[in-house]
């Protein structure tokens, strides 16, 4: 299956298996899906995700959704910078995402981070997706 926005299906991945209250979800495994999932386990709102083979023997990735008294800890998920439309900030431009309440997934020269972790490290980049 040709994917031309893999971040995307991981996003919609996500966002169908809360809808349907599944605890896990499993997707294809790409180094850039990972380190995403590493920033949103990092800031609590996943409950963890780790590698396995699947039957044709590729690569995926298990992710275990996090769920508070019956809802999710990801009230909203939406990807920002698409294929079509790449959004790049500077860390002076990147705006608070529900005023401090969500975070912004960003890709920076120094890998992939929050934006509170980019404003730690003075670097801007491409934004991601936003979470709250």
């Amino acid at each position: 299956m040709n994917l031309n926005d893999p971040v995307g299906d991981l996003i919609t991945r996500i966002r169908n298996a809360q809808l349907r209250g599944r605890s896990k979800l499993v997707s294809p495994a790409s180094a850039l899906r990972g380190r995403v999932l590493q920033v949103l386990k990092d800031e609590g709102y996943i409950r963890d995700y780790r590698e396995v083979d699947s039957e044709a023997g590729r690569k995926e990735l298990e992710i275990e959704l996090k769920y508070f008294e019956g809802s999710p800890a990801i009230h909203e998920i939406q990807r920002v910078s698409k294929p079509g439309r790449r959004v790049y900030s500077s860390i002076k431009d990147l705006k608070l995402v529900r005023n401090g309440l969500g975070i912004s997934i960003l890709s920076t020269p120094k890998g992939v981070m929050s934006d509170a972790a980019a404003r730690d490290a003075n670097v801007g980049g491409e934004i991601l997706c936003e979470v709250y």
